[in-house]
């Protein structure tokens, strides 16, 4: 039996699964955090990596790495790391972000070019931010990388020249081009001041190196694509995410170039595209309501299920701690409807309503950049609310799964390794197990007043924040 490692090396920690090959069965497994905050030295990633695969790693035939997007690993001539990465997550570089698409052609040149509209988020966003605030380290800068293509480098033991990526985390850097396939050389000195190495996109399956034990090292993928191959995505299968943010991403035939910015046009880990939406406020909706209402989460679930669609008239806007899409991160939450027939079960549903329909906005986003979406997978912590699964048909006006609890960015970095193992021409079709099915048959005029509600309400608030 041949065994292979995913991993997944997040913004909380490194998780380890060692599988089988052939079938994807979980053998073993590891984790080991990392510490909190915005920014991290890659010097703890590779000793919580060692961590989490003690004992793992070196049974492996086959490794890859799945590793958070967008983070900065800037190494200078001798591969020493210039200052602690800049995460995904690190808000800093919004005034480059803007400055960044107005010096360069606008939103709708970025968005034809990279598949993106420069926010705070992205690499090369980061860069402009050193350059600007760090000048002498900026200076210093002789080759970026990101937090998956550093750690399958240090798995290989190889040098930065030699450091290799894939076309998902490529994507989501700001200066490369789904339309070719290569660097964009400009936007990267346009960012960083000056030119650096930058690592070669390795084809999907290739096998670009070998650990110190002999194991081959996959070229590894972004998160977001790693869940996508995990769950064995299809061109029309939709994921939503839900954990306290939200994502709605799928696998399409067709990039994306969306210049309102509300759709990234990632690559995924197969040679076709991942257009990707992301929501701030998700599970910790629920949360915010539960712990207003006193209730544990089966109590939660049972109010949002006892009261009408469309809660009584009550609709909430969840943008409680700001909102990424829509744009409109000084926001906060809006109840409309409120009246003295409202009860606490109509809080409840409309918590869960309210958080559906933000995510139904980011379906109708990438169903506008080509992806219909004939079937939608729920996964994440909120998934497992019965609350969620029963209503969330009817919002999104399709039939709902639910797969097995899994660590599926760990489990598609492993699908990888494995397939790039076996040299075939397209990843292995592993079974997870069974989906739980949500129909969506319950889709009639309560749904449509729910969206009715929800779509009003939005638009209101647009119109306030414009005057304001």
């Amino acid at each position: 039996m041949a065994l292979v490692a995913g991993i997944d090396s997040s913004t909380q920690s490194t998780k380890v699964l060692l599988v089988d090959a052939d079938t994807g069965a979980l053998i073993d497994s590891g984790k080991a955090p990392h510490p909190d905050g915005t920014e991290c030295h890659p010097d703890h990633w590779w000793d919580a990596l060692q961590q989490a695969g003690e004992g793992l790693l070196e049974r492996a035939e086959a490794v890859a790495v799945a590793g958070q997007q967008h983070g900065m690993v800037a190494l200078d001539e001798n591969d020493e790391v210039v200052r602690p990465a800049l995460l995904w997550n690190d808000t800093r570089s919004a005034p480059q972000a803007e400055r960044l698409t107005a010096e360069d052609g606008g939103p709708e040149a970025w968005a034809e070019e990279t598949g993106l509209v420069p926010v705070a988020s992205f690499t090369a966003t980061k860069l402009a931010w050193l350059a600007e605030h760090e000048p002498e380290n900026a200076r210093r800068v002789s080759s970026v990388m990101l937090p998956h293509d550093w750690l399958s480098m240090k798995l290989r033991g190889a040098k930065a020249s030699e450091a290799a990526t894939d076309r998902s985390d490529a994507s989501g850097t700001g200066y490369w081009s789904p339309n070719t396939g290569e660097y964009l050389r400009r936007k990267l000195t346009g960012a960083l001041g000056h030119d650096a190495a930058l690592p070669r996109v390795a084809a999907p399956s290739e096998i670009v190196g070998r650990t110190p034990w002999g194991a081959a090292v996959a070229p590894g993928t972004g998160d977001n694509a790693g869940a996508a191959l995990g769950l064995g995505l299809e061109p029309g299968d939709v994921v939503v995410s839900l954990g306290t943010s939200g994502t709605v991403f799928g696998v399409s035939d067709v990039r994306a170039a969306d210049p309102s910015g509300q759709v990234a046009g990632f690559a995924d880990a197969t040679g076709r595209f991942l257009p990707l939406v992301t929501t701030l406020n998700a599970a910790r909706v629920l949360d915010t309501f539960r712990n207003l209402l006193g209730v544990d989460h089966a109590e939660f679930d049972a109010l949002a299920l006892d009261a009408e669609p469309g809660a009584g008239g009550l609709t909430l806007l969840p943008y409680l701690d700001g909102e990424r899409t829509p744009n409109r991160p000084n926001a906060s939450g809006v109840m409309s409807g409120l009246t003295t027939r409202a009860t606490r079960a109509d809080l409840a549903r409309a918590a869960v309503e309210g958080m559906l329909s933000a995510l139904a906005d980011g379906i109708a986003a990438v169903d506008a950049q080509g992806l219909e979406a004939r079937r939608v997978l729920l996964i994440g912590g909120a998934s497992a609310s019965e609350a969620v699964r029963e209503i969330a048909p009817s919002v999104f006006g399709v039939d709902v799964e639910v797969p097995p609890t899994a660590e599926y960015v760990a489990l598609g970095a492993a699908k990888q390794a494995a397939w790039a193992l076996s040299g075939e021409a397209a990843p292995p079709q592993w079974i997870v197990g069974d989906t739980a099915q949500f129909s969506g048959a319950s889709t009639g005029k309560a749904a449509a007043a729910v969206s009715e509600q929800y779509s009003t309400l939005r638009s209101e608030t647009s119109s306030w924040a414009s005057h304001q």
